[in-house]
């Protein structure tokens, strides 16, 4: 690779599925070797969450996979996002929608649904906040799926 690759993964409250994405990834990108090429971050739409840790259940289900997110913070999105990061990843519609209000504003880098760069026949992660550990599951299936796909764009593109 080139020149390093920035991504960074979109949820609303930056608790669920952008860190579990962040976590999944960074786990992807070092079993790759490419640490050192690649910078990953989360975020979320709203202000919910700025400064907490990942929900507990998010933690839980992502350790049992050999994935340790508990030291990451949430942060809200910004317009400065756009110019700074190659991949804005977004978790689902509702906020693609918010996120391209801002990217028609000022430009930068087009988000994309994450899911885009897997084989689902989904569209959007669902958000598994409100329900059972199953969501978290399935979150994490759908993450790691969508993330390696999103990894062989990233190898293509920045060559």
């Amino acid at each position: 690779m080139s020149k390093p690759a920035s991504v960074l993964f979109v949820c609303l409250g930056n608790i669920c599925r952008s860190p579990t994405a962040e976590g999944v990834f960074r786990k992807l990108v070092e079993q790759a070797g490419l640490q050192d090429r690649v910078h990953i971050d989360s975020c979320g739409t709203s202000n919910w969450h700025i400064g907490k840790g990942p929900d507990l259940r998010s933690q839980e289900a992502a350790v049992k996979r050999g994935v340790d997110i508990s030291m990451l913070k949430a942060r809200q999105f910004t317009e400065k996002d756009l110019d700074t990061f190659d991949y804005v990843v977004v978790m689902d519609r509702q906020n693609l929608a918010d996120v391209k209000d801002i990217w028609h504003q000022n430009g930068g880098t087009q988000p994309t649904l994450f899911l885009e760069y897997g084989r689902s026949s989904l569209a959007e992660v669902p958000d598994p906040y409100f329900g059972g550990e199953d969501g978290f599951e399935e979150v994490l299936d759908l993450i790691e799926e969508a993330g390696e796909g999103l990894l062989v764009d990233i190898k293509e593109r920045f060559a």
